[in-house]
Formats: C-alpha cells, structure tokens, sequence
C-alpha cells in the first residue's frame, strides 16, 4: 500500500557519511523522477542490494524504480566496525490514481465475469483479473466492487428462472435441467471466487455482516430460482417420485438425486422443503404396505421383508438422503412395519417359529423387536407364554398314560435344551428372556405336584444303574447337570430325595450302581444345590455300604476257624435303619443251611458291637445258584425269594401255587411276581414252565422244572425283578412323604407361634407358606392347626375364633 507517513531507520553513523549520502540522493533524483503510483518496501543492506531485486508492486502499472535511491557510500571500506546509517523518507508528492481507473478496472472484471457466465473465453489473464481485483480494494473500493458483483450476478440467475418456468417437460427431465443449471452455478461461482479471492479474504472476513462470493452465489440461487414456487413443488415432487419408483424396484438414476438432494441441503432448504414431505409419503407407503402384507403372508416372510426395506432405507441414506434424515427416516419404518404389528407378529407366528425351532428367523425376530420401544418386553412374555403351555403339554397331558410319564424327563430335557439353546443364539443370552424361562418352568413343572419329582428321581436311577450303556462318563456327568437345572425348578424336593433314596438303597444293595463316581458326583451336586442336611442320610448309606465290606473281610477268617467255609459264600449289609429307606419286616421259611449261616454272623456281629439289634430284611437278599440242567450247568443270579422257589424243586418237578407258598411263607403278592418272574418272563429266561399257560398267576396253578431251559450265556441274571418298582412300594414311599411334612408343618406352626405367641389365621397361614419349602394345600395346614389345639400347642382366642395363641 502507499506510504502516508515516514518510516525512518536509522542507525549511528560519522555525520560526515550523512552529509555525502543526501548530497548523491538529491542528484539521483534529479535524474530518474518518481511515479505517481509507487509502494515503498523494506531495504536491505545498500551493498548487497542489486537492480535485478527491485520488483513493481502492480502489473498493470509499471515504472523503472518505487522512488527510494540506494547509494553506495564512499566509506563503505572504511576500517571493519565502523557504523552505518540508512534514512527512508517519504514521496515527495502524493501518488495520483489514473483517469478513469474504477471504470475501466470494473468493465474489464465485468467483461470477464459475464464471459464465466457465458461459458467463453476470457480476453484477459486471471493474473491481470486477480491484480486488478487488489488495486481497487487497495484504494478502498470494496464495497462498491462487491455490490457490482452481486448485480452481475443477480442479473445472470434471474435469466436461469426463466427457462424452469416455461418448461413442460416431464419430472425427470426438468430434475437433470434444473440439476445442469446448478452444477454449471456452481461452476461459475469457482471461477468467479478465484478472481475476486483477493475482495473474499480483505473486505468480506473484515466485515461479517456481508456473505462470502461463494454464500452470496448460493444465496442468489436459493432466492431467484428455488424459492419460487413452482421450481420448488416440480422439484420435490420429482425428487419424491423418484424415490417412490425405486421402493418399487425400478432402477432410477441415483447420481441424480444425489447431486439435486445436496444442493438443497447447500442451499439450507433441505428440511423444510423437502424432508418433510419425504418423511410424510414415507410413513404413508409403509403403512399401507404394512397393513396389507401382514394378512397376506406368514410370519417369516413378512419379517425377511421389513429387514428388506430397512436395509433398502440404510442404503438410500448411503447414496444421496442427508444423513440428518436417517434418524427419523429409520425411525418411521420401524414404526410402520414392527411397532404397529407387534402383537399380530406375536399372536400370529412366535408359537411356530418356537415349535419348529426356527433358529434364523427367531434371530431375525428379535433383532426387529429390539429396534422399538416395548419390543423385547412384548417378546420375553410372550416366550414365557409359550414355554408354560408347551411345558403343561409335557408335564400334565400325560397324567393319565403311565406310558407317557415314562419319557417325561427327556422331553424337559429335550425341551430345555432347545428353549436353551434359542436364547443362546436368537436372543443374545438376554438376561430378561433367562429370567422367563426359569420363572416358566417352575410354574409348568409344578402344576403338577409331585410327580416331576418322583419321575426325576427315576430318570436319574435309569442312568445311573449298570448296564447303561448309552453315554461315556463325560457325557453322563453332562447329563447329571442337566437334570440338576430341573431339579431346582420342583418344589417337592423331598419327594425326590424318598424316590432317590429307595433306587439308591436298591442299586446299592444289589451291586447295580454302574459308577461310584458317578453317584458321589451326583450326590455332591445335591449337597451344593440343598445343603448337607439333605444328603446327610445318602452319605450315611454310602458310609454303611463301606463298613459292610470290612465287616465281611473279618468274617472270612472267623468262618474258617469255625469249619464251614467253602459250603455258602456269604456276604451280609448292615444298614442303619435312620438312613435307609423303611422296609416292611417279612418272615419267611429259609433253608437250614441260611439260618445256620444266619446265627453264625449274628454270633460273630454282636460279639464285635454288643448292645446291637439285628433285623434280616429277606426281600433285599439276592443269591447265586448252581443249576443243572439237561443241555448244561448254569449259574442263575436270583433275588434270595427265587432262590427260595427254586430250591423247593430239589425235591420234586412238580409244585402247586400253593404248595409254594406253604413251603416258603412269602407274602402272596411277592410271590405271584416271583413266580411270574420265573415262569412268565422271556421265554429264555423261563427257569420254570407254568400250566395253564398264561401272564397272571393264579391259584391252583402248577409249576414245573423246565429241563428244555437253554441260553447261551454261563451266568443269567434273572432277579431283574427285584430292581422294578412295585405300585404297593410307590404309594408306600408317597404316603410316607406325606406323613413327614406333616411333622414338617407342625414344627413351622409351633415355631411360629412361639415367636407371635398371637396371630391371626390368615396371617400364620401366610407364613407357613413362606416357610415351606414343599407345596402344601390351605385346608391341609387347617387339618395341622386343629390338630395342634387339639394337643393343646395352641388354642383360639374365645372372643375372634380367627385368632391364635401360643400355649406355653
């Protein structure tokens, strides 16, 4: 910029030196007269200085130096140290600007910038545009050149209105024109910024009110052309169509949309112009299409055909929707095509899709129904929903098929597994869908009470008993978790531990158990899952069973020193009568040789542990004989009551029913399965022949000693008998539960009142129910109290019969 004001630097010098430099100044300018036009610049060291680095500040305007001489001092080689000084001053005129300078500076800009809108060449250089551009802002005309180029501007858009107004033309060839007059506005603006950058970064960041080029050329475009009315509505409805045949499938020239879409964003209209309206015929189309595909296909189809769409809309947003839209847009298809269907889905096709374990569009479901409010919670009880019914269909539909109970525990495990595995892969291990199904299997399972429980026990005794053959030990200790997970959705868990102990005592008892490990495995899962005081009994039988081996170790020796060794090998199980099952004492006649062999033991037990009763139990006795027969000689294993009937054929081929039972005192009913185990089994097995022939045992029948017996094994095991379950025994182990809890709620009542000593009758039922840990009727506790006021525990309150008191 010119100079108005003098710059001095000056530095020490000999007076002598100044005098000489003005003297040669004033000569140079005489010489060589200073322009009107002319910027002074910094100076560098006066001996260093070369013609060749004066440079003129304009290049429009030149003149042979800026009017600042520098001279050569004489004393330049004066003796090193000697200081210098340089004085810079100002012109000695004020600079002139030329004639017509604004006018014609403008007409060339003004030429060159209608040439941009016209798409000709430029007669002039953009360096000369760009220099002349600078030369008027320098001499404070910035406003005015702006306020021309904005005319010029102006004027040029207004004439591109024009053009959309008259035009007939279908929706998509007025988008590509209107999208051809923007791209080439655009385009313009570049060029037209590029010659004015210099009034862009001076005037315009000096003055914030004003728009930049580029602002001001958007702002022209949005008020001259797409604010009128009828390009805005022929845009948007175009724009609109457009999307609308591409949900429709057809393929639509995308570059298109994207570029008009960003140019109404640019121009900030995006919104309000045409969101709205896009948003709105969104909401529209899926509705209807929502409404009309869920009456016409199923389920899975249907969901397949949201995520379609949605990905479809996820997609648009990729390509040329702003991605301020994808928010709302997203949010509107959810809500058109899941949230207003949530119970139809549900109701229609969850149960299905459940039953035929549908796996990927289960998880196809559940990723839907996580994107809306209510979505999961709609689903996890409708989950729960359907696990209690198809629960009930196992548990309480067969209730009358004894054939049916059979398979119970697989089908929960099988049903488990399933249910198990949906929410592992489908649900992303939620921990709400967890929570439903353990609620919905304690709640099915215990519908029917007890006898999950006592199927479960069983379950767990087929498995654990020898012969099992159906699983490794890894895959056996699997399955024993698994029926734990059940195990703690019954309530009746003492009806499982009767069950368990009865199998337990017989698998035991008769050497059928197929891994020890396997039953201390099992029997520490249940001392972790109830306690110590639950299995405190199981433990002492596997305590009792460990004795008895040692106990027969010693009685080996003692035999021998008394001389019978050799005739009967015999082995004997002290049972402790607090920790095994209830057996029903059964006299009956034994062979002289067993009772002999009897009386020693007990001789020899008692003179171990004085004090001591001992009770025989014949029914948990089993034996090996020696059979002869006419093909060969086998050994039979036999339960001690098949032994006794068949020993009574070493004096005869023929016995009555009878003469059996005279002879041998077993109780009528176990004989009649003893017999039929012998005489109407498989006909391999069949040790004795039966006439008349038939299933049943009845009086008057005759048995025979069949000499036709032949199998190809050497040892037969036929006290299979022994192992099965007898309906007497299954009532017996109910019936003895019952009678536990009873003393159970006796003890709560009285505990309960001792620490009340008053309470009302609904409050003391309430709290027997949360004491209880077994599922117990209300009129059974009522039986209990009048029980206990009749003991005189308790005794009503004379004037509130509903009230109780504690009696001391």
């Amino acid at each position: 910029m010119p100079l108005s004001s003098p710059n001095k630097i000056s530095l020490t010098e000999q007076p002598k030196v100044d005098e000489i430099r003005e003297n040669k100044r004033k000569r140079n300018d005489e010489n060589n007269p200073s322009p009107p036009l002319k910027r002074a610049r910094e100076l560098d060291d006066p001996a260093n200085m070369t013609d060749s680095q004066r440079k003129p500040n304009f290049s429009a305007l030149t003149t042979p130096n800026n009017g600042i001489t520098r001279h050569s001092s004489p004393l330049s080689n004066n003796k090193p140290g000697a200081a210098k000084k340089l004085v810079i001053k100002n012109f000695k005129e004020k600079p002139k600007m030329p004639e017509n300078f604004q006018q014609e500076t403008w007409r060339k800009l003004c030429e060159a910038v209608e040439a941009i809108h016209k798409s000709c060449s430029i007669r002039y250089s953009l360096e000369e545009l760009y220099q002349a551009v600078e030369n008027m802002c320098s001499y404070k005309m910035s406003a005015n050149l702006y306020e021309q180029l904005k005319l010029v501007c102006e004027a040029h858009v207004r004439t591109c209105l024009e053009q959309f107004k008259a035009d007939n033309s279908d929706y998509e060839q007025f988008l590509k024109l209107l999208d051809f007059c923007w791209q080439a506005h655009c385009r313009q603006m570049i060029m037209i910024r590029s010659i004015f950058l210099f009034l862009d970064r001076t005037f315009v960041l000096q003055n914030s009110t004003i728009l930049s080029i580029w602002d001001m050329g958007l702002d022209l475009f949005r008020a001259n052309v797409i604010s009128d009315k009828v390009v805005e509505v022929k845009t948007v409805d175009g724009l609109l169509r457009l999307i609308e045949r591409e949900r429709n499938g057809e393929a639509v020239n995308r570059q298109l949309l994207k570029s008009l879409l960003r140019m109404l964003s640019d121009l900030q209209i995006y919104k309000e112009a045409f969101e709205k309206k896009f948003l709105e015929a969104t909401d529209r189309l899926y509705a209807a299409e929502g409404q009309q595909l869920m009456q016409e296909r199923d389920v899975p189809e249907y969901l397949h055909h949201v995520d379609k769409r949605l990905n479809e809309e996820t997609e648009r947003l990729l390509h040329y929707l702003d991605q301020s839209t994808k928010k709302p847009l997203i949010a509107c298809v959810e809500k058109q095509l899941i949230d207003q269907h949530l119970p139809q889905i549900l109701n229609k096709g969850l149960d299905n899709m459940l039953q035929e374990n549908r796996i990927g569009d289960l998880m196809l479901l559940y990723q839907l129904f996580t994107r809306v409010n209510h979505g999961q919670k709609d689903l996890c009880s409708m989950f729960a929903v359907y696990i209690k019914k198809a629960g009930r269909m196992i548990v309480i539909n067969n209730e009358n098929d004894p054939d049916k109970d059979k398979e119970m525990v697989q089908k929960l495990l099988d049903f488990k597994d399933k249910i198990d595995n949906i929410i592992d892969v489908c649900f992303g291990k939620s921990e709400k869908f967890v929570n439903a199904m353990k609620e919905s299997f304690e709640n099915f399972i215990n519908q029917r009470q007890n006898k999950p429980a006592e199927l479960i026990a069983k379950y767990v005794d087929s498995k654990l008993k020898a012969g099992n053959k159906e699983a490794t030990e890894e895959e056996l200790e699997h399955l024993l978790d698994k029926i734990m997970v059940l195990f703690r959705f019954i309530h009746g868990k003492d009806v499982f531990e009767a069950f368990y102990k009865k199998d337990l005592a017989k698998r035991l008892l008769m050497s059928k158990s197929a891994s020890v490990d396997a039953e201390k495995s099992m029997l520490s899962k249940l001392k972790q899952e109830c306690g110590a005081a639950f299995t405190s009994k199981l433990e002492g039988m596997f305590k009792d069973m460990d004795l008895s081996k040692d106990l027969s170790l010693a009685l080996k020796p003692y035999m021998q020193n008394l001389d019978v060794a050799g005739l009967i090998d015999l082995t004997v199980n002290i049972l402790t009568m607090g920790y095994w099952p209830t057996y029903t004492p059964m006299e009956v006649h034994l062979p002289p040789e067993m009772i002999r062999y009897q009386e020693i033991f007990k001789k020899f037990y008692l003179g171990k542990h004085s004090g001591r009763k001992l009770q025989w139990q014949p029914s948990l006795g089993h034996c090996v004989l020696k059979a002869q027969f006419p093909s060969a000689n086998k050994e039979l294993q036999v339960s001690l009551f098949q032994s006794l009937c068949l020993l009574l054929f070493n004096t005869g081929n023929v016995l009555t029913y009878e003469e059996i039972l005279t002879a041998t005192a077993i109780e009528e009913s176990e004989l009649k399965r003893t017999l039929q185990s012998l005489a109407c089994g498989k006909p391999t097995l069949r040790v004795l022949s039966k006439k008349p022939k038939g299933r049943d045992i009845e009086d008057g029948d005759k048995f025979y000693f069949n000499e036709e017996f032949k199998h190809p094994l050497f040892r037969i095991r036929i006290n299979q008998v022994q192992m099965k379950e007898t309906p007497e025994e299954n009532t017996s182990t109910t019936e003895r539960v019952f009678h536990d809890r009873q003393y159970q709620v006796d003890a709560a009542i009285v505990r309960i009142m001792k620490t009340r000593k008053t309470l009302s009758h609904n409050l003391l039922i309430s709290e027997l129910f949360n004491q209880l840990k077994f599922p117990v009727k209300p009129t059974d506790l009522k039986k209990r109290i009048e029980s206990l006021i009749d003991r005189d525990y308790m005794e009503r309150d004379k004037d509130n019969p509903n009230n109780y008191h504690y009696v001391a």
